[in-house]
């Protein structure tokens, strides 16, 4: 499925707070009360709504209310509050079921909608706050709603994190769902005859779960998955349902996401250490004094997940997973940012984004992908970088073709599922024809007239090789090895070595060094060095003669310059690792890097050995590199 769509930060005060918290009242300028708000006209069909709404719950009272009295003996009081209640609640439910209707792209179609939902959510919330005896008494008010209302907060800060990239909002997500199951929420609901109820109990777990991978909180996640389980065998066995399968499926599939990692990291206690690979304060190689490069910023990224049999969850595959959290950084507490200092006096000021803004696509077809990546190229500011990121099952060129053109190399596939004609797959066609499931390189030429950074981890990532830039704007392609050597091909279904360099060299280096396991003071240490590593890395490119400009104009954007960085890194391990010795071994790039100075430089190369020789592996690397060739 396809996630998000870039905008400006909303003003915090517009969001809901945390479940321990108190409710800030709405600006003025957006007010959203029960009664109606905006215009005139929009507040009186807002006020015919609520007095129709009024007129109905009062001829429902005698089926809501608990009250073991008389209708009349209700106070008017009350009833005006049960009243209130309802009201809101089928209004938020509403606003709600109306955002899967909002478009998935764009700046400005969205914001709106959002804040009117967080408006009468927070509404929502402090009103049952505030009349839970009236509610619990008249309406009989049950836990598990007061767990939706909750969950249904989480899900909208969960999807303003889709939406915005701010990993900030993940954290009030986990606030909420943390709550819900701290509360027991959901508790009684087994014990009620309705498996509709169970089920939104059963995706309230899987939801959390998300949240938690997200956050790296796999401790959590392991508690979940559980408890989780528990509750399918429980649900499965009382109400003999047939979606007994898919759940299923959701345990196999988050049990083997979380087991991707090739490497543990493990305490003295042989506890497992939980690695975070967002970009730090720290992260990224720091530019030397008087270093040129360029001033582009990195804005927006499609993310683009299409490979066979890769471990997913929630469609999001590791490979996906991976090159996500290597786009953010750290995420920070909302509350806590709300509470610095001067952040009241810039609240609504612009402020800089601090993750670029990012569409995850998840097996989509070829229009879908145009689409997205057309909305990314309109939308993008000035002195900005697009980031394409392709992970994907390679589409070879079938039969000769007497040119070589950009269409005449294969690509990587997109989705064909949706399109059918007359019951058979388009792709049984002539041999002559060109794949039309495919990206092909010539299908990006058009969004080259801006700055544009592609990635290619696929069998055929060397299509890309064949880029021409005729606009004459910044444009760098990566592209993964093509093949890998047999003793690690079996690793593919937990995600591709080429990604794992992308968003964690040392967890990558080891690997392929061998190993399975490391303890954490020996991680630290290697983790310190290899930011040496990517300190020199970095003046080798800066310093080179011969290096493409396109290199350089990247060079001044923190995610893109550790991206650069990490490939390097990468493609000097290969070229010296003793196994992988074919040229389809290697990662390649769009210009080409000069090798002496960079993949093959003896100073890297040197690092390399350094680093194999802290870890003890020295043996699987060759000493003479270049005298190897």
């Amino acid at each position: 499925m396809v996630r998000g769509a870039r905008q400006p930060q909303q003003p915090r005060s517009r969001l809901p707070p945390r479940l321990t918290g108190t409710v800030e009242k709405p600006p003025r300028k957006r007010r959203s009360s029960i009664r109606g708000s905006g215009d005139s006209s929009h507040s009186q069909s807002q006020g015919e709504r609520y007095q129709h709404f009024t007129e109905k719950t009062e001829f429902a009272l005698k089926e809501i209310m608990s009250s073991g009295g008389a209708e009349d003996d209700i106070p008017q009081g009350e009833r005006k509050t049960v009243t209130d209640f309802c009201y809101l609640l089928d209004k938020s439910k509403q606003l709600f079921n109306g955002l899967r209707d909002l478009p998935q792209y764009g700046q400005k179609q969205w914001q709106s909608y959002f804040g009117r939902t967080f408006d009468v959510y927070t509404k929502l919330w402090k009103f049952q706050q505030q009349h839970r005896q009236v509610l619990d008494n008249r309406y009989g008010l049950k836990r598990w709603q007061i767990g939706e209302i909750a969950s249904k907060i989480g899900q909208l800060y969960y999807h303003y994190y889709l939406r915005t990239s701010e990993t900030s909002y993940l954290n009030e997500a986990f606030s909420f769902y943390s709550a819900i199951r701290q509360r027991s929420y959901y508790s009684q609901v087994n014990k009620e005859d309705r498996p509709e109820l169970v089920v939104k109990k059963l995706r309230y777990y899987a939801r959390f779960i998300v949240v938690c991978l997200l956050l790296n909180k796999m401790d959590v996640v392991k508690d979940l998955v559980k408890e989780l389980s528990d509750e399918i065998e429980d649900y499965t066995h009382r109400f003999n349902t047939e979606d007994q399968v898919e759940w299923n499926l959701v345990l196999q599939e988050v049990a083997a996401f979380i087991e991707a990692d090739p490497v543990m990291v493990l305490n003295d206690d042989n506890t497992i250490v939980i690695t975070s690979n967002r970009l730090a304060e720290t992260g990224a190689p720091l530019l030397e004094q008087g270093m040129i490069v360029g001033q582009l910023s990195l804005a927006d990224a499609l993310i683009i997940g299409n490979c066979n049999n890769q471990v997913k969850f929630s469609e999001l595959t590791v490979d996906m997973f991976r090159m996500l959290q290597a786009l953010e950084r750290e995420p920070m507490n909302l509350a806590s940012q709300m509470n610095k200092p001067g952040m009241q006096e810039s609240a609504d000021k612009p402020t800089r984004r601090e993750n670029p803004h990012k569409y995850l696509l998840y097996k989509p077809t070829f229009s879908q992908l145009y689409t997205f990546l057309a909305a990314s190229f309109k939308e993008l500011p000035a002195n900005s970088v697009l980031l394409i990121y392709l992970s994907a099952t390679g589409v070879f060129p079938t039969g000769r073709s007497d040119s070589e053109g950009p269409y005449d190399f294969g690509g990587v596939l997109t989705n064909s599922n949706r399109d059918i004609i007359n019951g058979d797959a388009i792709h049984k066609r002539n041999q002559s024809h060109k794949e039309m499931h495919c990206l092909h390189p010539g299908d990006l030429y058009p969004f080259t007239r801006k700055p544009l950074f592609i990635i290619v981890d696929s069998s055929n990532s060397v299509a890309y090789k064949n880029f021409t830039n005729l606009f004459g704007q910044p444009l760098v392609c990566l592209l993964s090895p093509t093949a890998y050597p047999k003793a690690l091909q079996d690793q593919s279904q937990r995600g591709s070595l080429f990604t794992l360099f992308l968003n964690n060299p040392l967890m990558a280096f080891l690997f392929v060094s061998g190993l399975s396991s490391m303890r954490r003071g020996l991680w630290e240490k290697c983790q310190e060095y290899l930011r040496k590593i990517n300190r020199d890395i970095a003046q080798l490119l800066t310093h080179s003669r011969s290096i493409d400009q396109a290199f350089l104009q990247f060079f001044g954007d923190e995610f893109l310059r550790l991206l650069l960085t990490r490939f390097i890194f990468c493609s000097a391990t290969m070229r010296m690792h003793k196994i992988f010795r074919e040229t389809r071994n290697y990662p390649e790039s769009y210009p080409q890097l000069p090798r002496d100075e960079t993949v093959e430089n003896p100073h890297l190369q040197k690092h390399i050995l350094e680093l194999a020789s802290i870890l003890d592996v020295r043996n699987v690397f060759f000493e003479n590199t270049i005298d190897d060739y």
